[in-house]
């Protein structure tokens, strides 16, 4: 037959009650009759029978908060194996066990040793278990049960916020929502009131109430004004126990703005304003300020200012300052005292932003009058004009008066004026100016082709009072008079080939003049009378400003007559008439059958008809850069062809060391004689000009070649009186290169070889006597000399 075995747990039935233990195994006097016994069966048939009850058979039930001097006692364990001879052992396992709960091993009575706060664990799982002290071994099998702390009214309402911030309009209705508080209690909202909270205003009213249940606050005062009174502080209460006594509370505040509506309009703080004015006040100066006071704030307060009638309407403006609202009355014309000194204006200040809830206080706009005084001041000198243009002909007499500027005093003094001219516009001093009436002449003579407007500025300023002037500018237009010849556009210097044909057109001539002419230009083209009738060229004038030379004869002969120099007369048809003589020059050239240049005798360079002046000088600069190239390849090779003087690297005692040295410089007086190069010859001998055209015509000649071993003082004459003697070479300026640096520095000479002679004229011989150093130079130069001889 099968045993079974029960574990007992006692404990009280109906509501828990608090018991103390003095001792692990002694009770207090003041334990119930009835202790908790919890008694586990291990027949689990008769556990399935029994009969049900109203309360968890293993849930222990504690109060929070013990403030007992004794350990609080939970309940027993007790196992139907327990004889009661010590035998048995308790052992409980679980939340806290050992150090908040413990238990009598021996009797099985359960403590809890600290004070429980069911806000930080309201349940507490346990094990429980009994064993066989000798074997160690359970008697029964381990079984859970629960400790369930319940709650007391031990922690009071709080709100979610220390400090509520709110606003709302001025002026809202009752009722109004401000902002809802919140407050919370950490007690169990399950059992009893401990959590239920109340709401209520303890300071705010009569201006706000608050709803007992919901925390929420709203307006209970109508009308409240903002400008009497913004800001509110409001104390709202929380109070648990559904607010009966003994209830726990607790407190925040509320601070409420109320924020601004538009309803103050602006108002002038005086009904009539003055202010000053000095008639020499510019245009959008400012005259004064003034202010309509609006109670409002921002953009309720914004006002914008206008002038709505009076006198100096067109005269004055205001504007708004965004910053400080004031309206700022500006000028908007030149002021006259002498015209008027008193200007009545009326102002009107008025809301930008007007609210029509609050229309029914009246009109948002207020008006003031002001009173504008112009005041004299002395003002300087008034020129008739802004500005004056005159006109003179370029040939008109010095002192002619030209134009006359006038200014006045605009004050009622009437201070007499006198004129200057500013000097910093008339440099060169050709304008004068009668400093009593203003008259302006001319003090020196006029030329329309230099200088077409003068541009100068009169001062006019009061005799009292000198500091009083004002300026004012003349343009001085110059007129044009006939006073230039004609003249060629360019100069003309063409070819005639030798084998060309009469009437052969060879060169078109045009012509410009400095002159101004309205109807336009006419020129008429002439032969000079000392070559009409002599000369193998004739001129046809086109009557369009151009001119034709074609040839006389058939075939000309550049041996005969390499250069012909024609004379051409040009007219033009203004009065007084003013004419010219230019010169066309005509050199004879070999061409072939298609009238192409072959060739000049000239030693001037000839281009074909039409050649630029810009193509000449870049064919020019392309052959001195060609021959300048040729040069210096030429001196490079020679160069590399000498073999140096020291071969030896380790030798270095007696090395060459060349400084490039050509002279003495300033001091050197004997280096270079500058008076070789003048020809004392050339100062009486009557010499044509270089810098001018030759009238006359040249026959070609050959120039001589230099006598052999000529002198070189003797060859620079010889070259000097050839160029000089020789019109026919262009250009006339040209620079002749002598090619001549002197007898050497005073230092003479920093090598024994004498660098003056060619080395066909040097004897090196005597560098064998120099001794053994000297061998080498010695051997490459005699052999040098030896081979030239050879």
């Amino acid at each position: 037959m099968r045993t079974y075995h029960c574990f007992w747990l006692l404990f009280w039935a109906g509501q828990p009650h608090q018991s103390f233990l003095t001792s692990l195994s002694k009770r207090t006097s003041g334990f119930p009759e009835k202790e908790k016994v919890l008694v586990l069966s291990g027949n689990r048939r008769r556990d399935l029978h029994r009969s049900k009850r109203s309360w968890m058979w293993n849930q222990f039930f504690l109060l929070e908060e013990y403030t007992g001097t004794d350990y609080q006692y939970v309940g027993k364990l007790h196992s139907d194996q327990d004889k009661g001879d010590g035998s048995l052992k308790y052992i409980l396992s679980g939340d806290g066990a050992g150090d908040l709960f413990i238990i009598n091993e021996n009797t099985g009575d359960i403590q809890a040793t600290k004070r429980l706060d069911r806000e930080e664990k309201p349940v507490y799982i346990l094990r429980a278990q009994a064993i066989n002290r000798r074997t160690g071994r359970p008697v029964e099998p381990e079984s859970e049960f629960i400790i369930k702390i319940h709650d007391i009214n031990d922690n009071e309402p709080m709100f979610t916020k220390d400090v509520y911030n709110a606003s709302i309009p001025e002026m809202s209705d009752v009722g109004t929502f401000v902002v809802q508080v919140t407050a919370t209690d950490a007690d169990d909202p399950t059992y009893g009131n401990s959590a239920k909270v109340v709401y209520s205003i303890l300071q705010g009213q009569p201006y706000f109430s608050v709803e007992s249940e919901t925390g929420i606050i709203k307006t209970a005062l109508l009308n409240m004004d903002r400008e009497n009174r913004e800001q509110y502080q409001v104390v709202i209460q929380a109070k648990d126990m559904g607010g009966q006594m003994g209830g726990l509370s607790g407190t925040t505040t509320v601070n409420i703005t109320l924020t601004d509506v538009n309803d103050n309009p602006p108002r002038f703080p005086q009904s009539t304003y003055q202010f000053r004015a000095p008639e020499s006040t510019p245009p959008d100066s400012p005259v004064g300020r003034i202010k309509a006071n609006d109670a409002d704030v921002d953009e309720n307060a914004e006002i914008e200012y206008s002038i709505t009638e009076g006198d100096g309407y067109d005269m004055f403006g205001i504007t708004t300052d965004k910053d400080t609202q004031e309206g700022i009355i500006t000028v908007k014309k030149a002021l006259d005292f002498e015209n008027k000194s008193l200007y009545i204006l009326k102002v009107e200040a008025t809301n930008t932003h007007v609210d029509p809830r609050f229309l029914y206080l009246g009109p948002f706009k207020d008006s003031a009058t002001v009173r504008i005084q112009v005041e004299d001041v002395d003002e300087p000198p008034v020129f008739s004009r802004p500005a004056y243009i005159m006109e003179v002909k370029e040939d008109v007499p010095i002192n002619s008066v030209i134009g006359t500027v006038t200014a006045q005093d605009p004050d009622a003094a009437k201070n007499p004026v006198k004129y200057s001219v500013d000097r910093h516009t008339d440099m060169d001093r050709v304008f004068n100016i009668n400093s009593g009436n203003g008259s302006i002449f001319t003090s020196k003579p006029l030329d329309r082709e230099t200088l077409l407007w003068h541009n100068i500025t009169v001062i006019a300023a009061e005799i009292n009072n000198p500091k009083q002037s004002s300026r004012v500018p003349v343009f001085i237009k110059v007129l044009d008079v006939n006073d230039n010849a004609p003249e060629f556009a360019m100069f003309y210097e063409t070819f005639v080939c030798e084998n060309a044909k009469a009437e052969q057109l060879i060169q078109t001539l045009s012509a410009v003049d400095k002159d101004d002419s309205y109807s336009g230009h006419q020129f008429s083209f002439s032969l000079a009378p000392e070559a009409a009738s002599s000369s193998n060229f004739t001129l046809q004038d086109n009557r369009d400003n151009t001119a034709g030379i074609f040839t006389r004869k058939t075939r000309y002969n550049r041996h005969e007559m390499s250069t012909y120099f024609l004379p051409v007369v040009i007219s033009d048809n203004d009065y007084p008439i003013q004419s010219s003589t230019e010169t066309v020059t005509i050199r004879v050239c070999a061409c072939d059958h298609r009238g192409k240049m072959l060739s000049c005798n000239a030693e001037a360079l000839i281009h074909p008809t039409g050649l630029s002046t810009g193509a000449l000088i870049a064919i020019l600069l392309c052959i001195i850069i060609l021959l300048v190239t040729v040069v210096l390849f030429a001196a490079l090779r020679r160069q590399r062809k000498k073999e140096p003087l020291i071969i030896s690297k380790e030798d270095i005692r007696d090395n060459i060391v060349s400084y490039n040295d050509e002279g003495g410089g300033e001091e050197d007086t004997q280096a270079f004689d500058i008076g070789t190069l003048r020809n004392p010859e050339a100062i009486d001998d009557n010499k044509l000009r270089r810098d001018i055209v030759p009238e006359t015509l040249f026959m070609p000649r050959r120039t001589a070649a230099a006598r052999d071993n000529t002198d070189v003082r003797d060859f620079i004459n010889q070259r000097l009186k050839e160029n000089d003697t020789d019109p026919t070479a262009p250009p006339y300026d040209s620079l002749a290169t002598y090619a001549y640096e002197g007898n050497g520095s005073v230092a003479e000479s920093l090598s024994s070889l004498e660098s003056v002679t060619t080395d066909g004229d040097q004897d090196y011989d005597y560098l064998s006597d120099w001794g053994p150093r000297f061998k080498k130079l010695a051997d490459m130069y005699g052999t040098m000399d030896s081979d030239k001889d050879s």
